[in-house]
């Protein structure tokens, strides 16, 4: 009778070690993958609203809270009633199936790996809301409301869906070996493209680059930044399924490439403009983090430290050099940082994750320039897949409801125009 106690002990604490080869549901995992969740729920509100709303004029920061809360809001239910099932069902290389849809046939107990699926279906929701998210920060401050949940609906349903399906469902750019750990691709080059895409179709806020653009909060933007560094962790950590040694690769790396990014930035401003900022050593966060995402479980941490560093460099380029270069006005930088830093990142990854260089490898047959060949396949197949779609969706949003708001309503403010209120009432 002892011996059988001993034994079920034993098994109810090891079931963590044999939960793959018993398909047994790993509790450790399921706890950790919930987490991680929450954790990209936070980055997106409030993190992201926080650090777009700090940048904008007062007279905005309701218009972007709302756009960021209601966007997260309907990307979710999309993403239940069709998203998933067209994302991660058996399919084309472009596409999925139906066979979900409204989750059905997904019960309570299904399991996918060693986690219960619903807790799968609400991560990778999650990437899905945040994805669609940072693209606000491009075209913050004069388009209609009703036009960024139009076109929201339709990019969602034909950029996101098919990029995430083709990286992470067995589509295409999976099947031919690119490295995307946690959203190089699919979500960064992906919203950045959407974006500057975007500033360009809604072209420039009145008075840019002929009067001050300044941004109202800088400890709004610092709060958001910190936000989304902590929220960061569920990001990388989260997308190795499991609470094993690749989530800690991937957490120390995040600590990592961010750290240098940060040191990158601020030593640029530093050289550059005479004095580092507050809002610079906040970008930096950015670029770190935007960089290592494609990397995070396949890179060292040296890896992780230099692309934190290039990307840091690369980030102050892309805000600066690169935004003037393209006469674009990019409102919160999306295509400067997310763009930029997450083509860098996702180049650097298939030269970092070599053996030799601390990384874990290549798959079999596979050696470095084949492996930053297939990355800038990838890269290449977002931006057009993306610019193309995101072109479309917002001309379609243009002839049903209209992009831009009026000039007077745009000199007065969003919040009180688009949403009745404001932020400050003395």
């Amino acid at each position: 009778m002892l011996k059988k106690f001993i034994f079920s002990l034993a098994i109810l604490f090891s079931s963590s070690a044999f939960a793959d080869e018993a398909g047994i549901v790993d509790k450790a995992d399921n706890g950790f993958m919930m987490i991680c969740t929450a954790l990209v729920l936070f980055m997106s509100v409030p993190g992201i609203a926080l650090f777009y709303g700090g940048l904008l004029r007062s007279k905005n920061v309701l218009s972007m809270l709302s756009q960021v809360l209601v966007t997260f809001s309907l990307i979710t239910v999309l993403w239940i009633v069709y998203g998933y099932s067209l994302t991660f069902g058996e399919g084309n290389w472009f596409y999925g199936n139906f066979n979900h849809l409204l989750l059905m046939g997904i019960g309570i107990k299904d399991v996918s790996g060693s986690i219960y699926e619903l807790i799968w279906v609400a991560f990778q929701g999650s990437f899905a809301c945040i994805t669609c998210c940072l693209i606000l920060g491009a075209f913050a401050e004069r388009m209609r409301f009703s036009a960024v949940l139009s076109f929201m609906a339709l990019w969602f349903t034909f950029s996101y869906i098919p990029m995430a399906h083709m990286v992470w469902g067995g589509g295409i750019l999976g099947d031919e070996g690119a490295l995307d750990f946690a959203g190089g691709t699919v979500v960064h080059i992906n919203a950045a493209i959407a974006g500057i895409v975007g500033a360009y179709l809604i072209k420039n806020r009145l008075g840019y680059n002929r009067e001050p653009l300044k941004p109202f909060n800088l400890p709004y933007v610092y709060l958001g930044a910190a936000i989304l560094y902590i929220g960061w962790f569920g990001f990388n950590a989260g997308s190795s399924t499991h609470a094993d040694e690749i989530a800690g690769l991937a957490f120390i790396n995040t600590i990592a490439a961010t750290s240098a990014a940060v040191l990158a930035w601020t030593l640029a401003e530093w050289v550059l403009r005479g004095k580092p900022s507050c809002l610079g050593s906040a970008s930096g966060v950015i670029a770190g983090l935007v960089g290592v995402t494609p990397a995070a479980g396949f890179v060292g941490v040296g890896g992780a430290m230099l692309i934190g560093l290039i990307c840091g460099f690369a980030g102050v380029w892309g805000v600066s050099t690169l935004k003037r270069i393209l006469q674009v006005d990019d409102t919160c930088d999306v295509f400067g940082v997310h763009g930029v830093c997450g083509i860098v990142g996702c180049i650097l990854t298939g030269i970092f994750a070599s053996k030799s260089l601390g990384g874990i490898g290549y798959a079999e047959g596979i050696i470095m320039i084949s492996q930053v060949g297939i990355q800038l396949m990838s890269i290449i197949t977002c931006v057009i897949w993306t610019a193309v779609i995101s072109f479309v969706a917002y001309k379609i949003a243009d002839l049903c409801v209209g992009l831009r708001v009026s000039e007077e309503h745009e000199r007065e403010g969003l919040d009180i125009n688009s949403h009745g209120e404001s932020a400050f009432n003395s």
